[in-house]
């Protein structure tokens, strides 16, 4: 047996140094600029070191500030929001006898289309003058509104445009997890005379959790990365209204040539998404095991 572990890891030692490699040379060169001032003269890059002063700065920028909020309100609202429904459509689907195949095709449309393209059909969609929304409400005697110009609408309307784009996402892996559930079970419960939301709250969900827990905390972590849907459909605008963390490093790194101090908040914001992934993953799944075990 140790011969065979021993086998598998000489054959894959060579991928896993390659990828390793690849995966940690960015790193390195992010937490190295994020200790320096870099400033470009005649196209040489010169590198003053600047230790923590990047990180200092951090609290007191106004635009951090703001994207920060804006992102932890866009993570919450829409993972919030896209768990619900892609668990409600999963259920939905695995119980229906005829055209699963249908039901799945049309609900993944969002997640094949690229995102420049959502970008500017939302964005055509939302506008104030002949965007369709704005004429359906028109329709039924509804005043219509600067959706993504308002500051009190536009970080709303971003979600709404994520829960639409990856609704499908969350609705494609808890349908995966639901069919592969044991199907003894369920009968026993229908047999025992438990209605369906008995089933669900003590049977199907129960069992559900972990593969419920990983798509979360998967999702809380593209959302904390979120940047294309404000970028096409907002600029970060009105004010900082859609301000998001990610939009603030673009600005930073790109527009300012504050490479040092974009690199900084890239660092910060990486920790963050890997205590995530490292402490936070495996404490919910351990919990979701235990609880479980003890019904």
């Amino acid at each position: 047996m140790k011969s065979i572990n021993s086998a598998r890891w000489a054959l894959l030692s060579p991928a896993l140094a390659v990828y390793l490699l690849l995966a940690l040379i960015p790193v390195v060169n992010l937490i190295a600029m994020s200790l320096h001032v870099i400033k470009y003269d005649l196209g040489l890059a010169h590198w003053t070191f600047n230790a923590l002063g990047h990180y200092a700065a951090m609290p007191a920028d106004p635009l951090l500030r703001a994207g920060a909020l804006n992102t932890l309100i866009f993570a919450v609202l829409s993972v919030a929001a896209e768990m619900a429904l892609g668990l409600m459509l999963a259920l939905l689907v695995s119980r229906a006898r005829r055209g699963r195949v249908v039901y799945r095709t049309i609900f993944l449309l969002p997640v094949l289309i690229p995102g420049i393209v959502i970008g500017a059909i939302w964005k055509l969609m939302y506008n104030p003058d002949f965007g369709i929304i704005n004429q359906l409400l028109a329709l039924i005697g509804l005043n219509g509104h600067d959706w993504l110009g308002d500051g009190r609408l536009a970080l709303l309307s971003v979600v709404v445009v994520d829960i639409w784009h990856w609704t499908p996402f969350v609705f494609l892996l808890l349908l995966a997890a639901i069919e592969s559930l044991p199907d003894d079970v369920h009968e026993a419960a229908t047999i025992d005379g438990a209605s369906r939301w008995q089933e669900f709250r003590f049977v199907t969900f129960p069992m559900l959790l972990p593969a419920f827990l990983i798509t979360l905390v998967f999702r809380l972590i593209v959302s904390f990365k979120v940047f294309d849907e404000v970028y096409l459909l907002t600029g970060g605008g009105p004010g900082t209204a859609t301000e998001v963390v990610s939009f603030t490093i673009y600005r930073r790194f790109f527009t300012e040539d504050r490479m040092g101090y974009g690199s900084a908040i890239s660092v910060t914001v990486l920790f963050l998404l890997t205590l995530i992934i490292v402490i936070g993953l495996p404490a919910l799944t351990a919990r979701s095991r235990h609880g479980g075990a003890d019904r």
